[in-house]
């Protein structure tokens, strides 16, 4: 039992975290801000809201969010 727990401590070691971090559409982010959907989209163009346009649609990160909020 020992040797096996010494095992899975040596690929613990070896695994990376994977940092999986929720994303919200445009829509979740305006119900959770209470905000419209064009000031979320202003403060995008102004750059002072980060988010991802690669599938098509805004994406945003909730520590994103969060860090614009405060």
């Amino acid at each position: 039992m020992q040797a096996v727990l010494q095992k899975l401590d040596e690929i613990l070691k070896h695994v990376k975290p994977i940092n999986v971090e929720r994303y919200m559409d445009i829509n979740e982010v305006s119900e959770l801000c209470s905000v419209s959907k064009s000031t979320i989209r202003r403060e995008v163009n102004k750059g002072s809201l980060k988010c991802s346009k690669r599938l098509g649609k805004l994406l945003f990160k909730i520590s994103e969010v969060e860090s614009w909020l405060k």
